[in-house]
């Protein structure tokens, strides 16, 4: 999948400056940059009005015989979950993306801005998605976590049998395996827990036999959070995985890009098989 918008009219200057490779890096850095501080303005803007958790106006649970005349291709709640020091308020263009999509039941949850463990997000997560599950009559849902909101979703699913209740978890910029960007930070405890090495990112890499979940992780080039890059995919023998490179956004722009919204959906789409033949997702590709 590939988006392209007009040429950068810097494009000439900079192949003049730089080698070709460096220069295209550098007006897709710059691109990217761009965009970053246009959607960092805009969820600045957007912030406030996602602080309290929304309101659930989901179905009351069917009785016994409207739900044996539910649809079986009828597709399961798609739960968000934002990432540090945000709320879900970052996901209104994807959520009104997925609705227009035949997404009917989209819920955005808040975990409280002074969390400061992984594992205790992870169990009030489980919570959230057993009472969703109820009031909706579904036994699964799928979950689109962005950054840390992904881990905390993985955790539930790896190491708290979250697996029975979700069928496909997509990720967005998470350190699956640990970030050392800002060692500044490390004075908060749940970004300690986000380091290469520590025992939550450990307990991760431990075995998952016979897990459940369907795992799709979107990572970017560009992501200057990430670090290493490679940290935002799943690499892990026992689950079944698919990384999407996405090439010109940044980190902030992964749930807001519509062509990354694109690939949300299709990665939702895709039917959970027990094999690692399952339909795949090509790279984005953002100019």
């Amino acid at each position: 999948m590939k988006v392209t918008e007009a040429a950068s009219p810097f494009l000439p200057l900079c192949q003049r400056l730089f080698p070709t490779k460096l220069a295209g890096l550098s007006v897709a850095l710059l691109k990217a940059t761009a965009l970053e501080l246009a959607i960092l303005a805009g969820h600045l803007l957007l912030y406030p009005s996602g602080i309290t958790q929304e309101r659930r106006t989901g179905p009351a649970l069917p009785s016994p015989d409207v739900a044996a005349q539910l649809p079986t291709e009828a597709k399961p709640p798609v739960v968000l979950l934002h990432g540090f020091i945000d709320n879900r308020s970052v996901f209104v263009l994807l959520r009104r993306n997925l609705a227009q999509h035949g997404r009917q039941h989209v819920e955005s949850l808040n975990y409280s801005p002074l969390t400061c463990d992984i594992r205790i997000a992870a169990e009030l997560l489980g919570r959230h998605i057993e009472e969703i599950c109820e009031r909706t009559g579904h036994e699964q849902v799928d979950i689109v976590g962005h950054s840390l909101g992904g881990l905390i979703a993985r955790y539930y699913v790896q190491c708290l049998g979250g697996d029975t209740h979700v069928r496909t978890l997509v990720t967005l910029g998470t350190p699956h395996s640990g970030t050392r960007v800002a060692p500044l930070m490390n004075a908060h405890p749940i970004v300690r827990q986000m380091r290469p090495g520590s025992a939550v990112i450990e307990e991760l890499t431990g075995p998952a036999p016979g897990c459940r979940t369907q795992f799709v992780s979107f990572w970017s080039d560009l992501d200057h959070l990430m670090d290493p890059l490679e940290t935002a995919c799943v690499e892990h023998p026992d689950l079944l995985a698919q990384n999407v490179r996405v090439s010109g956004v940044g980190h902030l722009a992964l749930p807001v890009h519509p062509a990354v919204a694109t690939g949300i959906r299709q990665a939702l789409d895709i039917e959970v098989s027990g094999s690692r033949t399952a339909a795949r997702i090509s790279g984005l590709t953002v100019a």
